[in-house]
C-alpha cells in the first residue's frame, strides 16, 4: 500500500474552505481510478486541510501522479498559503503475529537458573 499526504495551510477560515471543497471534489473521481483504496480530505480546527489517498500499487500510484486529474490536484496545493506533499511508501503489512513476536523477545526467562539448549553452532 502507498499512500499520498498533503496538508495545506489556509490564509484564513474561508480559504480553507475552499481548499476542502476542491479536495473533495477530486475525491469522487480519484475514487473510481484503478487501484485506489480510498481518498478524503478533512478540515482540522486550527484551519490546516488535510487530504489522503491510499493506492495498492506503485504502479497505480504513479499513474495517478502522471494524470491530468492529479494537475487539479496541484492546482488546489498551489492555491494554500502553504503545502506539505509526502509519498509514503509501505513495504510490509503484518497483523497479530508482529505483536506476539514482539512480546515473545521482551518476554522475561521463566526459568533463568536452568542450562537452556544451545540455539546454534557457535553456542555449543
Amino acid at each position: 500500500m502507498l499512500r499520498l499526504n498533503v496538508t495545506l495551510s489556509a490564509s484564513s477560515p474561508k480559504n480553507a474552505e475552499n481548499l476542502l471543497e476542491g479536495l473533495q471534489y477530486q475525491s469522487s473521481s480519484t475514487r473510481l481510478e484503478h487501484g485506489c483504496l480510498g481518498c478524503g480530505g478533512w478540515l482540522g480546527p486550527d484551519s490546516t486541510v488535510r487530504y489522503c489517498e491510499e493506492w495498492a500499487t506503485e504502479d497505480d500510484l504513479r499513474r495517478r501522479v502522471q494524470s491530468e486529474r492529479f494537475t487539479s490536484l496541484l492546482s488546489v496545493v498551489e492555491a494554500a498559503a502553504d503545502a506539505q506533499v509526502q509519498f509514503d511508501f509501505v513495504n510490509k503489512t503484518r497483523g497479530l503475529d508482529y505483536v506476539v513476536e514482539l512480546r515473545e523477545q521482551a518476554a522475561p526467562d521463566p526459568f533463568p537458573f536452568l542450562p537452556r539448549p544451545p540455539s546454534s553452532e557457535s553456542d555449543r
